[in-house]
């Protein structure tokens, strides 16, 4: 089968196209023909090095979509033919992959396998960052960064729905088109504005109760800076770049709280995906979560929606076809 091997990290240009092994499964997994695949900012900081691999060769991706051909020894959870989605299983850069049963999701008769490739890891993400960092309730105020990305979007879109009013942070008029769209409140352009300016004169110095950034580096201490009293930054991501070592005395002023959080802890037990994953899966078919993929390539070309991504030419969610 043809799949994506990088032998070292570095730029998109390590990612090669090649012959790869087909996979058998082993005791509790499953092998899943793979029909599109998740492309996530989690993928880039591997490659880059910022988060490295283990070990090499190593195949990206966390996310797909297909269709189950072989079952290991003692797989209940799913069985040959069914459609199903999945997260959080590293090597979905392929055309198959051997994956562990627990994780897989079978999704909806009429969801098609673009939708079902650009929902879990994303939408998951999205559901217990909302849901379950901290207590929120309608008319709180929220910062979510990088509001026109794939988990910008999705973000928005639920705290909307639990009443808060969201700020966000895009770099350009058209993706400021897209956040609106998406619900949110007030957009800042951090090409032109300082947010943190923006924020305390938007919110008369209260600042706001939750922030939610996958930037990091450019953005962290300021962000701290802005939060009200008892609020809560959820660091969840480092895309500008890691966050250095972290003051506890920062947190003195206001009595504010920082979490790191991941999706596999919020996933941890089979029982915990699914009701996350089918309430992710139910939104997105009904319409009343909107995704947004806005570029789908060729598997061939994984290093160019690398460098897309990477270099902020894209909005919403990517997406790459065996």
């Amino acid at each position: 089968m043809k799949g994506i091997r990088a032998y070292e990290t570095g730029s998109p240009d390590v990612l090669k196209y090649e012959e790869m092994p087909e996979p058998a499964p082993a005791s509790g997994e499953a092998v899943v023909a793979i029909r599109n695949i998740g492309v996530n900012y989690t993928d880039v900081s591997s490659r880059k090095g910022t988060n490295p691999p283990a070990t090499f060769p190593w195949t990206p991706g966390r996310e797909a979509s297909g269709v189950v051909t072989a079952i290991g020894e003692g797989v209940t959870e799913v069985s040959v033919g069914d459609r199903v989605a999945y997260a959080m299983h590293t090597g979905s850069y392929a055309e198959q992959q051997a994956v562990s049963a627990w994780l897989l999701v079978r999704i909806p008769d009429e969801m098609d396998f673009e939708t079902g490739a650009a929902t879990l890891l994303q939408c998951m993400t999205a559901h217990f960052l909302v849901n379950d960092i901290i207590p929120l309730r309608a008319g709180q105020r929220a910062l979510v960064h990088a509001g026109a990305g794939g988990m910008g979007l999705l973000l928005i879109q639920m705290l909307k729905r639990m009443g808060l009013h969201v700020y966000t942070t895009v770099s350009t008029d058209e993706k400021a088109a897209m956040a609106n769209e998406a619900g949110a409140d007030d957009v800042i352009l951090y090409t032109q504005q300082d947010f943190e300016e923006e924020i305390r004169r938007m919110t008369d110095g209260e600042g706001v109760k939750i922030i939610y950034d996958a930037v990091g580096a450019t953005t962290f201490e300021k962000g701290l800076r802005i939060l009200g009293r008892r609020g809560c930054m959820a660091l969840y991501g480092q895309a500008g770049g890691p966050v250095g070592m972290v003051d506890s005395g920062m947190l003195r002023n206001g009595s504010l709280f920082l979490t790191r959080p991941t999706l596999g802890d919020y996933t941890a037990t089979r029982p915990e995906l699914l009701q996350r994953a089918e309430e992710c899966l139910a939104w997105v078919q009904s319409g009343e979560i909107k995704l947004n993929v806005t570029l789908n390539l060729p598997l061939s070309e994984a290093s160019e929606a690398h460098r897309r991504l990477e270099g902020r030419e894209t909005t919403g969610k990517i997406l790459l076809t065996p």
